[in-house]
């Protein structure tokens, strides 16, 4: 099965820390990085906002448990946010080549 992984960052640099980890480590076919993103969540009893990237990473279900640990290790968050949701469908030539990138 295919995944998409979303994991939110502090920033770009952060943001490209992570993917070039995930990429190096072949857990990810792909990481897509969207800067500019303004996150509002409830965090220690009260609401904050802060400034992030989102990661959009393709990749598989096989490799989600290392994954999360991979960023765990290396994410500035005590918390992050890693929400891995299914792929349902897709072009086969695109899943076939998330099968050939990742481990």
């Amino acid at each position: 099965m295919y995944i998409v992984v979303l994991i939110t960052c502090p920033g770009g640099e952060e943001g490209e820390r992570v993917a070039d980890m995930l990429l190096r480590e072949r857990l990810a076919a792909c990481v897509n990085i969207i800067p500019g993103l303004k996150s509002k969540f409830w965090w220690t009893g009260k609401i904050h906002m802060a400034d992030e990237a989102l990661l959009v990473v393709k990749t598989k279900k096989t490799v989600l448990r290392e994954l999360i640990k991979k960023v765990k290790s290396v994410h500035q968050y005590t918390n992050p946010e890693i929400i891995a949701l299914p792929i349902i469908g897709g072009s086969k030539e695109f899943t076939k080549w998330i099968e050939d990138e990742t481990k």
